[in-house]
């Protein structure tokens, strides 16, 4: 069951402990304390829909997952930059993926309830949001199956990711968070 599932607090209860242990394991291994029953070889991808399609973030760098809520537009930042949330008192920037990406615009119905933003440690210890369509699951898959991208694919995406009969994208979120950066950048005098 998916947090987009759970339908009462007890499941949502069930899924929140989950996603914690699994962001648990993921900081383990990336101190290098990796216990038994996670082997270094294999990745965990948390896999995020937009348009129609799965794509995934590599785990260790999400911090959490939270419902759309309200955003603070920011004057003269491009139209992926959506604006600025609080989250527990840190200001977190939110990029819309499908704009990122070039994607149309998400439709203004019920699938909005569905959406979230995945906030993700960016590469300057600041924390950066993606606003996504829907999260699914965490993909667990063995580290040599992940395939090269074809050329065109490899502006932000540094792999691609069985997943039965399809492959996920795997983002590499540090060039997805490129246009944050150069945003910030220029608006220091």
């Amino acid at each position: 069951m998916t947090r987009a599932e759970a339908t009462g607090p007890v499941e949502e209860a069930a899924f929140v402990e989950r996603w914690d242990d699994v962001a648990r394991r993921a900081a383990r291994r990336i101190a290098g304390r990796a216990g038994d029953e996670a082997p270094a070889e294999l990745r965990e991808l948390l896999v995020i829909w937009l348009d129609g399609d799965p794509y995934a973030l590599p785990i260790e760098r999400v911090r959490e997952i939270v419902r759309l809520r309200p955003i603070t537009p920011v004057p003269r930042v491009p139209d992926a930059v959506r604006g600025v949330l609080s989250l527990r008192g840190e200001i977190v920037q939110v990029l819309d993926l499908r704009l990122r990406l070039g994607l149309p615009p998400a439709a203004l119905d019920a699938a909005r309830r569905r959406q979230r933003i995945v906030v993700l440690h960016a590469e300057d210890g600041q924390l950066a949001g993606l606003l996504v369509d829907r999260v699914s699951e965490v993909l667990r898959t063995p580290a040599e199956a992940l395939r090269a991208p074809a050329a065109r694919e490899a502006e932000a995406v540094v792999a691609l990711v069985p997943h039965g009969e399809r492959f996920v994208s795997l983002f590499d979120v540090d060039r997805l968070l490129e246009l944050e950066r150069r945003v910030e950048r220029s608006a220091v005098p």
